[in-house]
């Protein structure tokens, strides 16, 4: 009797243990950072390409997304990676320039016709040599650029009808050599400001507008103080997912082959996802968030964004050259 009741007692234990035991832990853990709030669109492509990862690795490698600079700003996000320090992040293109000045190609104002010539280009051979020049000059890996938006052009101080409006605006810019040229070439007056520091500046009236992404605006409610939105369409923005090198050799072959499609796939879905978004996000902005959009005639604003093409192309070498004259040989 006292047998069987300990019997019991064991096997009774030993389930009891066995359902407390946690899931089996991945073999890699990835740690992906972003600047922005978790909700923004960095955080979306960073969920979508979480749950790749861990459906195409079957569990193996884990992604845990760090929001908000809490592994690195955005600005020092680059040099973090290339000194294997995080093992990847999203960062702005025009952010790259610094690190890697030939990704100023896809920062020349202007520099894409349409939607389908960007996507030719990024999904292209164009896309793929600079992803393989990034990564022989830098040691970093670009896994997938990721949906393109334009930026929307917003200021406190006056609607903009025509380029003679934006004369003497103080402009937020990130310190990107082709962005400070072209607002320059508008006609204001750009301030180079890093992510970290734009929110202030803008609220407490240091600077008088920039430029983002139309659902940065949102995300940010840069609309509770910026009244004024201007469609330009300047700039297209978009933010690539990196991996540091020092992360990517950690994986075997079949790991690093899962990281890439998992990227790639994440980005083909989060652009299907956002594809529309941009004209939403302008009209509840409008509607909902209390701006007034003005729609300038862009004649102006282009003349002077290809004396800005013309004098980079210009200066910084035959690689660059030769990068703009296939993008441009894209969109025919």
């Amino acid at each position: 009797m006292i047998r069987r009741h300990l019997l019991k007692t064991t096997a009774a234990l030993m389930l009891a243990t066995l359902t407390a035991l946690p899931a089996a832990a991945a073999d890699v853990t990835m740690n992906v950072g972003f600047g922005a709030p978790e909700e923004s669109l960095y955080g979306r492509f960073g969920k979508i390409f979480q749950a790749k990862v861990s459906e195409i690795s079957g569990g193996d490698i884990e992604v845990k997304l760090r929001c908000c600079n809490q592994i690195s700003s955005e600005d020092e996000a680059f040099k973090a990676m290339q000194l294997g320090t995080v093992d990847g992040f999203f960062i702005t293109a025009n952010n790259v320039s610094p690190h890697w000045p030939l990704m100023d190609v896809t920062v020349l104002p202007y520099i894409f016709q349409n939607d389908a010539h960007l996507a030719r280009v990024l999904d292209g051979d164009v896309g793929q040599t600079m992803k393989d020049k990034l990564q022989a000059d830098t040691s970093v890996h670009l896994l997938a650029f990721g949906p393109a938006l334009y930026r929307d052009f917003y200021n406190s101080v006056r609607p903009i009808n025509t380029m003679a409006d934006m004369e003497g605006l103080k402009i937020r810019v990130p310190k990107n050599e082709v962005m400070i040229a072209t607002f320059e070439a508008f006609g204001a007056n750009p301030v180079p400001l890093a992510w970290s520091e734009t929110p202030t500046a803008l609220q407490t009236g240091t600077v008088d507008g920039g430029d983002n992404g139309t659902s940065f605006i949102r995300d940010m409610k840069f609309f509770e103080f910026e009244p004024h939105l201007v469609i330009l369409e300047h700039f297209v923005s978009f933010a690539p997912l990196f991996a540091s090198d020092n992360f990517m050799k950690k994986l075997n072959d079949e790991q690093r082959a899962q990281i890439i499609e998992a990227a790639e796939a994440a980005g083909v879905e989060f652009a299907a996802q956002v594809a529309n978004e941009t004209e939403e996000v302008r009209q509840w902005l409008v509607s909902e968030g209390g701006m007034a959009r003005t729609d300038p005639d862009k004649a102006d604003f282009v003349t002077a964004a290809k004396t800005v093409q013309d004098d980079f192309a210009a200066k910084r070498g035959e690689d660059f050259v030769e990068l703009v004259k296939a993008i441009q040989a894209a969109a025919e």
